[in-house]
């Protein structure tokens, strides 16, 4: 039997990994460094982990050519039942995002401003100064629980339209997967195409993504700058994720391999 496992984000930087990730754990609530190896000497051997509100990630100093991009996010879920000591929850997680915003907003580019949307009292997307992207929504607390940060997949180009059939092929590679919510653009909201995905999440073993659509011109697609590590208990494990995911056989590399869509994995022993 495979595990429930926890899919961990990794970011690949070509300098920064260690000050990017020493940024984040000072401006996130309920964050901390866990390890890094902060060797001077070697920049492209530059590790660090740490967890963000809760939410693991990896990054390394790896001196890949290719940039972070908004292909995959993080959506930071401000529900203001995480605020709930609070005389006014709403108002506080309104006020923490707010926060948030405004560390990330410096040197950054914001995507989409922080402000009421039909489908948010509160979002706002943006990229940061070290090119990590996310989006911060203030949540319905009457809705399902969700995590506070969950990795979001946009699907544009050549994969507009491809985020349900994605979402429903990962859900078949990981037990225990679950189904969370499936809303579909309506007519009218050109160049955005009618059934396609305005969003979607679903629960991969431990870890919850979120998966949209999207049919603007955008200029990026999915690249190895930021993927996603499974932790294996054995080769077996190791075998079963590579022999599904691995789409590109002639690309793989130290356990790093690239699915059918682009999106790139690296499969490693625990």
């Amino acid at each position: 039997m495979i595990k429930n496992h926890v899919i961990v984000p990794h970011l690949s930087f070509n300098t920064q990994a260690i000050e990017a990730a020493e940024f984040y754990c000072s401006i996130f609530p309920n964050s901390k460094i866990i390890s890094k190896n902060p060797t001077r000497e070697i920049p492209t051997g530059e590790y660090i982990s740490f967890k963000l509100w809760g939410q693991r990630f990896e990054a390394k100093n790896s001196g890949l050519k290719l940039a972070i991009n908004p292909s995959i996010s993080f959506m930071i879920n401000f529900d203001p039942l995480f605020f709930k000591e609070h005389d006014d929850p709403e108002k506080a997680a309104r006020n923490k995002m707010t926060d948030l915003w405004k560390n990330l907003r410096v040197g950054g580019q914001v995507l989409m401003e922080l402000g009421e949307y039909d489908f948010s009292k509160y979002y706002g997307w943006i990229q940061d100064r070290y090119g990590t992207t996310w989006q911060l929504i203030l949540t319905d607390p009457g809705g399902d629980p969700r995590p506070s940060i969950m990795p979001s997949m946009l699907f544009v180009g050549k994969n507009c339209g491809k985020a349900e059939e994605a979402g429903n092929f990962y859900q078949m590679l990981f037990p225990l997967s679950q189904k969370g919510l499936l809303v579909f653009y309506p007519p009218g909201m050109e160049p955005e195409k009618e059934d396609t995905i305005m969003f979607s999440d679903f629960k991969l073993g431990d870890t919850w993504i979120t998966a949209s659509d999207s049919a603007y011109d955008h200029k990026f697609q999915f690249n190895k700058a930021l993927s996603f590590i499974i932790h294996c208990k054995d080769q077996n494990e190791i075998d079963y994720f590579r022999s599904k995911l691995s789409m590109v056989p002639e690309i793989e590399q130290s356990g790093w391999l690239e699915d059918k869509y682009g999106v790139s994995w690296q499969i490693v022993l625990e």
